[in-house]
């Protein structure tokens, strides 16, 4: 499971088996998780986060969004 990001204590990363899915990211902080789509930018699912971690999250996906969708066609295309 590739690790695309860490910032701030969370981990941005993605599933190796996950090419047949529309581009994601998971982000993990302790044991709390949660998943974004890439196009648009939109929550997928979360667990253990609290609402104000999520905005901030949300915005850490949108700021690396280019990243993580460069990694992810680099990973998926081979």
């Amino acid at each position: 499971m590739p690790t695309i990001l860490l910032t701030q204590g969370f981990r941005f990363f993605f599933f190796s088996m996950e090419g047949n899915e529309p581009p994601h990211i998971h982000v993990e902080h302790g044991d709390k998780v949660a998943k974004y789509w890439l196009n648009p930018v939109e929550l997928a699912s979360s667990e253990g986060f609290r609402s104000h971690e999520m905005k901030r999250l949300r915005m850490l996906v949108i700021e690396n969004r280019e990243l993580f969708l460069e990694r992810w066609n680099e990973y998926f295309s081979n």
